[in-house]
């Protein structure tokens, strides 16, 4: 009795602790996404070292609705009327917070 306890425990355990790495990449992920955005028109040696700043020491904020709309936005450039509309339905509904 006392082993399958011990095994139900050390199950459970593993179980709990292999769930954690997800969110730790989704946060990772969304500071990735901002951090690219905020390097628009950076090049070289300037985006790299701003890349590497803003990578360490920015803590990742939850999406925002606001967020989300300013980046399926700009991944909607040159798409017009029922496809932009599509593409911006898609966009927000499929992109939640993290």
């Amino acid at each position: 009795m006392k082993k399958l306890l011990i095994a139900a425990l050390a199950l459970s355990c593993s179980a709990a602790f292999a769930a954690d790495p997800a969110p730790a990449k989704n946060t990772q992920q969304s500071k990735m996404t901002t951090c690219n955005k905020e390097a628009e028109g950076k090049k070289g040696d300037e985006r790299k070292a701003f890349m590497k700043e803003c990578l360490s020491n920015k803590p990742a904020a939850p999406a925002t609705q606001q967020d989300k709309m300013k980046t399926c936005n700009a991944d909607a450039a040159g798409k017009k009327g029922d496809e932009r509309k599509a593409f911006m339905k898609e966009c927000l509904s499929s992109k939640k917070a993290a």
